[in-house]
C-alpha cells in the first residue's frame, strides 16, 4: 500500500456524468472520466486498454463489477472492484465485494465487506514493511 503518494493518482477530467435520479440497468462501458451520482445495475468497465477514471459520489450506487484503471468511491458498490492502478475509498464508501488494487488510499470510515487483494507488479518489492516491536 502506498500512503500519501499522490503521484499518478488519476486524471482530473470528467467526460461523462450519470446524475442523481438517473437509473441505468445494463452494462456501462466508458473512456476517459465518468462520474456517477445515480444508480447503475450492471457492470461498469473502462473501454479496452485505455485508462479510465470512475468517480462514485456519496449518492451513487453500483450493483455489478467495476473494472477500471482508477476509481474513487464514496458511495455503495455491491460487486467486485478491479482497478489496475489506483483505488481511493473515501469516508462514506461501502463495498460489498473483493477490491483488487495496485495502489490504495482508504479513509477513516470506509467499509469493505470482502477481500483486499494487492496486485503486485512482477519483480517489484513491497513498499511498506511491517516489523515487530519489542518492549525491551
Amino acid at each position: 500500500m502506498f500512503f500519501g503518494n499522490k503521484k499518478g493518482k488519476l486524471q482530473n477530467r470528467i467526460d461523462s456524468l450519470i446524475g442523481t435520479g438517473t437509473r441505468i440497468e445494463g452494462n456501462v462501458i466508458f473512456s476517459g472520466g465518468l462520474r456517477v451520482d445515480g444508480y447503475i445495475k450492471g457492470n461498469v468497465v473502462a473501454e479496452g486498454d485505455k485508462p479510465g477514471t470512475l468517480v462514485l459520489s456519496e449518492q451513487a450506487r453500483v450493483e455489478g463489477a467495476i473494472e477500471v484503471s482508477h476509481v474513487v468511491i464514496n458511495g455503495t458498490v455491491i460487486g467486485p472492484v478491479r482497478a489496475s492502478e489506483y483505488v481511493e475509498l473515501q469516508a462514506k464508501s461501502k463495498v460489498s465485494g473483493d477490491v483488487h488494487y495496485k495502489t490504495l488510499e482508504m479513509h477513516l470510515g470506509a467499509v469493505v465487506e470482502g477481500k483486499m487483494v494487492h496486485q503486485q507488479v512482477a519483480g517489484a518489492e513491497p513498499v511498506v514493511e511491517f516489523k515487530a516491536v519489542s518492549n525491551n
